[in-house]
């Protein structure tokens, strides 16, 4: 992976502490909404994180692919995830 792991990994620890902090929540019985707005403060990091990791593997492997003309692949690769992430 070409992507910052210092960073991918500092906010994926953010993530779990939060996912732990929503079991936690749910163990309590806390009202539904708070552990919602937790569930959806989690799902913005992880789309932070794919985000981080996507942009790099443009810039380093799709970039190489393209210069050594085997491009096809790459965009198809990219075309899976955008429809995967779409729905």
């Amino acid at each position: 992976m070409k992507a910052d792991s210092a960073k991918v990994c500092r906010l994926l620890k953010t993530a779990r502490g939060q996912i732990d902090g929503i079991l936690k929540m749910i163990d309590e019985d806390r009202y539904c909404v708070d552990i919602s707005n937790q569930v959806s403060a989690t799902e913005a990091i992880l789309k932070k994180v794919n985000r981080e990791i996507l942009k790099s593997h443009m810039k380093c492997c799709v970039k190489d692919a393209f210069e050594k003309g085997n491009e096809d692949e790459k965009i198809e690769e990219l075309v899976d995830l955008i429809e995967k992430m779409s729905k």
